[in-house]
């Protein structure tokens, strides 16, 4: 991925108001990230735990999306993130929905997901031995690569134009 600063990061949200760009904010570790051995960024709002961002890097280059998140506590059965496909325990996977760019979006449109609650599927994938019993894992370069293509389907779908 391309390195990207605050600035770069806040000009990729494709459904954020001005108002909701003033107040994203990075995690601290931010300037310190290894931009070549990430395949999109996504974090939690260290000042709003309710709201999420993902960055892909699209053919256009970074597009960014703003989510919300809603309470993942108290599911007692394990539950799967859509992008990465780790199992994890229920308390552990959230659904997040982002509005849609556009007038879609100002129409009320959203799309939303179960993901990893606290947006870790960059590590997940990279993980070598399975989350849980039961689950089957493929190599590691294929699942990289398909959750890479999940949020990107993810993010396109929000900047898809309705």
């Amino acid at each position: 991925m391309q390195a990207l600063t605050e600035e770069l990061v806040r000009a990729a949200l494709i459904n954020a108001s001005p108002e909701e760009r003033d107040r994203l904010a990075v995690p601290p570790d931010f300037r310190f990230l290894d931009w070549d051995h990430i395949d999109f960024y996504a974090w939690r709002d260290p000042h709003s735990r309710g709201r999420g961002y993902i960055v892909a890097d699209l053919a256009e280059g970074p597009v960014g999306v703003l989510m919300r998140a809603t309470d993942a506590g108290g599911r007692a059965h394990p539950a799967m993130c859509n992008l990465c496909h780790a199992m994890q325990p229920g308390d552990q996977v959230a659904l997040f929905t982002a509005r849609r760019a556009g007038d879609a979006g100002a129409r009320g449109d959203s799309v939303g997901t179960y993901i990893c609650a606290d947006l870790s599927c960059h590590e997940n994938v990279r993980l070598a031995a399975p989350l849980a019993p039961n689950e089957v894992r493929a190599s590691v370069d294929r699942r990289i690569d398909g959750t890479r293509h999940r949020i990107e389907s993810f993010v396109e779908r929000i900047a898809a134009a309705s």
